[in-house]
């Protein structure tokens, strides 16, 4: 699995404290059985250390179903009140002998492009 934050300046105005970052993430099945992906809980925490939990069925409205050797790319987006922040959690996966599985997500940095250090 891979994820890849873009920060998207058109959709942020830092003057009102709102930063969007959309992630494009690539689900590999590298297994023997077809899978399918059922949910998903993001942890996501901004620069002040505040915490938002999102948790819900599939991704991007659907619930894909993934062979072995293939693939499956979606992208979305997540808004923060502070300039950077973190984001990882897991997926939940049914194989088709019907066993429950998580595979996690990696933590990831969203950090806003050029922006100045604060040095005390």
């Amino acid at each position: 699995m891979s994820v890849e934050p873009t920060y998207l300046e058109t959709r942020s105005s830092p003057d009102s404290s709102q930063y969007f970052w959309a992630y494009r993430v690539i689900i590999e099945n590298q297994g023997r059985e077809t899978v399918q992906l059922l949910s998903r809980h993001w942890m996501i925490t901004n620069a002040r250390g505040e915490l938002t939990e999102v948790k819900g069925s599939g991704v991007v409205g659907e619930q894909p179903v993934i062979k072995p050797g293939e693939s499956f790319e979606y992208t979305s987006g997540t808004p923060l009140n502070t300039p950077s922040g973190m984001m990882g959690g897991a997926y939940q996966l049914e194989s088709e002998s019907g066993e429950r599985f998580d595979i996690e997500i990696p933590t990831f940095s969203l950090d806003r492009p050029n922006q100045a250090a604060l040095l005390n």
